[in-house]
């Protein structure tokens, strides 16, 4: 059940960097980003008034798990998130997206250390499997990894900040399973740790004034691509939240970012192979799906 709904939200967050591919071409990123938090909120509290609806048992409300799922936001959603744009813009997306693979890592780090959650020989090798094959399959730019030439003070500066991107997605992740092993109420949960997120985006905002413009004058598809962005986030924040209390943090983690096996075939088929794909990258596709598969008949 863990590993199903940890690959549920894998496919959310596929979606969501296909639909941010257009978003971004088309609308500012900090007024967009605060868009798609904003939508993150809504959706989740619609989802969490839907569940209150049908739901036999009351909700009762706690301050310590709620704690745990606000620090998973801020930590995770928000600042791995301005991390994840800054190492972009400074190393660029291939070298960024290595360094995104290896956040479970620190979630395995996060969770040993917060709930003492530990993980056998066996999983151990599978989450390397699935790493190693996720590291395989990232596809260069033309003219190999070095397309985007960092100079050498923005290589020690995007070394710094590649350390703190990994080490938020990773640390967030583990506070969200430390959250709802504390406190089940994923949906609840998600809807608190977002709109601390997006409370947090919004405080780093300087120019309100250029902001509303972008949102009210900006382009309309744009627009509506952020707030599919936040649908799909939300989406795939929710069912990891869930997925973490069916099977081990740092492997409900693992499975959410191997987002290129379900990206490989929208680049083959509807992109014509755009993204440069080769036999290396289907060889680490091949090594992502047969550790999933593994780990999922242990």
């Amino acid at each position: 059940m863990g590993i199903s709904l940890a690959l549920l939200a894998m496919l959310c967050f596929a979606a969501n960097i296909l639909i941010l591919r257009g978003a971004m071409a088309r609308m500012a990123v900090e007024s967009g980003f605060l868009v798609m938090l904003m939508v993150n909120v809504v959706f989740t509290a619609i989802i969490w008034s839907v569940e209150l609806a049908l739901r036999s048992a009351p909700f009762v409300f706690q301050w310590k798990g709620a704690a745990w799922f606000l620090s998973s936001g801020v930590v995770g959603i928000y600042f791995g998130r301005r991390m994840l744009i800054d190492t972009i813009r400074t190393l660029g997306p291939a070298r960024t997206s290595v360094l995104h693979s290896s956040s479970p890592v620190f979630t395995l780090i996060g969770a040993w250390l917060l709930v003492g959650e530990r993980l056998g020989t066996y999983e151990l090798a599978l989450m390397v499997l699935v790493i190693i094959g996720l590291w395989v399959t990232q596809a260069a730019p033309r003219g190999g990894l070095e397309g985007h030439r960092p100079s050498g003070e923005a290589l020690k500066r995007g070394a710094i900040l590649g350390l703190l991107l990994v080490a938020a997605f990773g640390t967030g992740n583990a506070l969200r399973g430390v959250a709802i092993r504390t406190w089940h109420e994923a949906i609840f949960g998600s809807l608190f740790a977002t709109s601390a997120a997006a409370l947090c985006q919004a405080a780093s905002i300087r120019d309100w004034r250029k902001v509303g413009l972008d949102i009210v004058a900006g382009d309309r598809r744009g627009l509506a691509l952020f707030a599919a962005s936040g649908i799909a986030t939300a989406g795939g924040s929710m069912l990891t939240t869930f997925s973490m209390g069916y099977v081990e943090i740092a492997i409900a983690a693992l499975i959410t970012f191997t987002t290129p096996i379900a990206i490989f075939p929208v680049s083959v088929f509807a992109l014509k192979n755009r993204e440069g794909l080769s036999p290396r990258s289907v060889a680490g596709a091949g090594m992502v799906l047969a550790g999933i598969a593994l780990l999922a008949l242990r």
